[in-house]
């Protein structure tokens, strides 16, 4: 497995990620470090505010436009004005399933025991009569067939996490979104463990709602996040948020009458986290500049690494299925119980190993640019953690 030679610029990883060598860092799952160009652009932003305010802000919001563009080709979508920027994951999420009317009696499908921002959303909407369908995806010989099963005539919406934030499941969204099409049911997508480890395109898999946060495979910063919602079915989620912000003239503060801006703006009630975009637009650069499917080859080449590294080496289950075509960015192995495992992060941790302890395993998740030499050393600390009776 190459670290340098696939890559645009040989010099790319070095002046771009400057983690401490004392740290191991596997944790994109969770949050991931920035960029060097990030981190610059979020301190230029800092200091011209310091030293010139907001005298620039017509530059700003050329950005901002900049951010939406590079957002809409890295999801496929058709134009910028199909972006929204949000604080959250959960926010995207909240719009789709409490804008949408609701009959009693109808549901939505979903992921048994997704990340709760996936799952508290829809059981939310039991006060309307709705219930919420968890299917165990992850026990399924056929993940995609058994959401699929668990839909009726009075499934309103299918709601899937593109990759499982604890064993690294990557769903088929294309036939996923196919039988939603087929079948008249809306598909929401919370992308947010699969935009930047591996290429999406929207209008191929037929997705009518996607939301991410960008502080994980984007490596940018916290509070921001991308929205996507099909042009035609804008205006079919109710806004419950109002503000200067979501207006179709939001500059023209004089005017008194008013109405929802046409574009994804409408979902954007107040003012715009500035920070936030510059530092996202400058994430989105990089991965610009390496490529969606270059980033998911070499993403796809250090899972491999583990997998052949640890499975079978050690007598702990492997969580994340063996079929690449199943993985995106999460490796997960998993003990006899609970308390190994947490015995086992903090062995890691101790270590600087930089992980995370998720459904009662570890998990490792590595990005397209993590060193050979950091996947050895966690696979080393887990191993010996293992020889030391402890598990």
């Amino acid at each position: 497995m190459s670290d340098h030679t696939d890559l645009p610029d040989p010099t790319t990883l070095a002046r771009e990620f400057r983690l401490d060598p004392d740290v191991a860092y596997l944790n994109h799952a969770a949050v991931a470090p920035w960029p060097a160009r990030t981190a610059e652009a979020v301190a230029r932003f800092a200091a011209e505010n310091l030293q010139r305010g907001a005298q620039y802000y017509p530059r700003w919001l050329a950005l901002e436009r900049r951010l939406r563009e590079r957002l809409a080709r890295l999801l496929g979508a058709a134009s910028a004005d199909d972006i929204a920027l949000l604080k959250s994951t959960s926010e995207g999420l909240s719009l789709v399933a409490h804008g949408l009317g609701w009959a009693g009696g109808e549901n939505v499908v979903g992921v048994h025991a997704d990340f709760p921002s996936n799952r508290v959303v829809w059981q939310s909407l039991t006060r309307y009569g709705v219930s919420f369908r968890g299917v165990d995806v992850v026990a399924a010989t056929d993940p995609e067939q058994a959401l699929i099963d668990a839909c009726d005539r009075d499934t309103r919406l299918l709601a899937v996490s593109s990759v499982h934030f604890v064993t690294g499941l990557r769903l088929d969204l294309a036939r996923l979104g196919a039988f939603c099409r087929r079948r008249g049911i809306l598909f929401c997508v919370d992308a947010i463990q699969s935009l930047g480890a591996v290429p999406l395109d929207v209008d191929a898999c037929e997705v009518d709602f996607l939301a991410a946060d960008g502080h994980k495979w984007l490596t940018s910063p916290e509070g921001l996040a991308v929205f996507y919602c099909r042009p035609e079915l804008r205006e079919r989620l109710t806004l419950y948020q109002y503000g200067w912000h979501m207006l179709e003239h939001p500059g023209d503060y004089d005017r008194l009458d008013w109405q929802p801006a046409a574009t994804a703006a409408r979902f954007e009630c107040g003012s715009p986290n500035m920070l936030g975009i510059h530092g996202m637009e400058a994430s989105l650069s990089l991965i610009e500049e390496v490529g969606s499917a270059r980033i998911a080859t070499r993403l796809a080449e250090r899972l491999a690494w583990l997998d052949e590294r640890l499975r079978g080496r050690i007598d702990w289950r492997v969580a994340t299925p063996s079929e690449p075509e199943r993985r995106a960015g999460i490796f997960t192995l998993v003990p006899a119980s609970p308390a190994i495992a947490e015995a086992a992060y903090q062995h890691l941790v101790a270590r600087s190993v930089v992980c995370a302890n998720r459904g009662g395993g570890i998990r490792f998740s590595p990005h397209w640019h993590t060193p050979t030499a950091v996947l050895e050393r966690a696979a080393l600390e887990l191993a010996a953690f293992c020889a030391s009776g402890s598990s």
